[in-house]
């Protein structure tokens, strides 16, 4: 199934009093390009979402946001309080001894920004919580997968129409192909006549037949067709063919372009010109594709 690298999924899971929310952010990359962001309490858990991520998605340039929300305040501060009473009544005698008015607020403030007065425990995390992280995970990359299948579902229909595009125009050429041969060869002989010079008649028609054999455009249209059916056949029968589907797109580009070196008429350019337009667009398309 053809897949887009961009899109959006959000995964949450519950544990006790605390909500883990995963929400991942997708783009066009040529390699799997990771960045996770998640509070440092959870490092723990990162291998295994990185690991979850790195299977799930495969390419794409890929942001991931671990948030968590909790019914009540979860802080590892403390205030150590026999050293913040310590250190008021300190204060006080200081002030009482000096003569010195002691405001009760400016005290707190003082008080608080002491050594030792605040400390910090670390909280170990357990096993659950982080279960539920990577619950999440699976539940964002199952989204977002989800998202990559629809944006790709668009995508291709709109290349495998631009392809059928090159196809018809490659065969609106033939009308003109076939023209263009008694074109050049009246187009000469005028020029011949004008020089009033005789010539062999035999060996001008060897010279025109070599020239205008340089001009056909038969295997170029063979190749250019074979291409436009492998583009359909990589687009239906593999799993993540971006890559492929860009090479076959430069091998059309080069089809096309001979093309338009040899055609040497006005209207086969402007098909040249309207195939190369359609091109151009898909390598654009294919850039997305996972």
């Amino acid at each position: 199934m053809i897949k887009s690298m961009t899109g959006f999924g959000k995964g949450e899971a519950v544990y006790g009093d605390k909500k883990f929310r995963v929400e991942l952010r997708s783009l066009n990359s040529k390699q799997l390009d990771l960045s996770v962001k998640l509070p440092s309490k959870y490092r723990a858990a990162e291998a295994e979402v990185r690991a979850i991520l790195t299977r799930g998605l495969l390419r794409g340039k890929v942001d991931c946001f671990i948030s968590v929300e909790a019914a009540q305040v979860d802080t590892s501060a403390h205030i150590n309080r026999d050293a913040f009473n310590a250190y008021a009544d300190e204060l006080r005698a200081v002030c009482d001894a000096n003569l010195i008015s002691a405001d009760g607020d400016a005290i707190l403030r003082a008080v608080l920004r002491m050594p030792d007065v605040i400390t910090t425990e670390e909280q170990e995390v357990s096993v659950d919580e982080l279960a539920a992280i990577v619950e999440a995970a699976h539940k964002a990359v199952a989204e977002l997968d989800s998202f990559r299948c629809q944006e790709g579902a668009i995508l291709i229909a709109d290349l495998l129409k631009r392809i059928d595009l090159i196809e018809k125009y490659r065969h609106d050429v033939e009308p003109y192909e076939a023209t263009r041969v008694d074109v050049i060869k009246n187009r000469i002989r005028d020029n011949i006549e004008k020089l009033a010079i005789e010539v062999d008649n035999n060996r001008l028609e060897q010279e025109m037949i070599y020239y205008i054999e340089k001009l056909d455009i038969t295997e170029e249209k063979v190749r250019l067709d074979n291409h436009c059916r492998y583009f359909r056949e990589v687009a239906a029968g593999e799993d993540a063919p971006g890559r492929k589907l860009g090479f076959i797109a430069q091998e059309l580009g080069r089809e096309i372009n001979t093309m338009g070196s040899k055609s040497n008429e006005a209207e086969m350019q402007r098909l040249v010109v309207q195939m190369k337009d359609e091109l151009e667009k898909i390598k654009e398309q294919v850039l997305n594709i996972l």
